[in-house]
């Protein structure tokens, strides 16, 4: 039997239904497209803290826990975990809500967790300080 999971008790960075288009060749959601997904979910938390542009310039872990499924709810929540003069780190997690075709429709599972690392960037993509919040 396995844990019961819910999704956490704050709105998402993002939300995505996937698509065919977005499968691998074993008809899971594909490992990129999650990557991509949450990188987009990272840069909204450090755009958001930086008060400006930024840059991914690290992807510290990258964890897959179970796969996406096309039609699933795909959860992305975003946490700045650390500012640094230039850099913010965010921690994203990722659920997924089963779709209908499911076996278990609304089964809430988590997907991925990840650490990424962006840099403020002024208008000519030179690194600029962060401003204090």
């Amino acid at each position: 039997m396995t844990d019961l999971v819910k999704l956490p008790d704050r709105q998402p960075t993002l939300r995505l239904v996937p698509m065919v288009k977005d499968t691998n060749a074993a008809g899971d959601v594909f490992g990129g497209w999650v990557m991509s997904q949450v990188d987009i979910a990272g840069s909204i938390a450090a755009v958001r803290r930086a008060k400006g542009r930024v840059v991914t310039v690290a992807v510290n872990a990258f964890h897959f826990v179970a796969p996406a499924f096309v039609n699933d709810l795909v959860s992305f929540y975003a946490t700045v975990v650390k500012v640094g003069t230039t850099s913010i780190t965010v921690d994203v997690e990722v659920y997924a809500e089963r779709g209908l075709r499911s076996p278990n429709p609304g089964e809430v599972v988590k997907v991925t967790e990840a650490v990424l690392t962006y840099v403020a960037v002024d208008g000519n993509r030179k690194k600029r300080p962060v401003p204090p919040e």
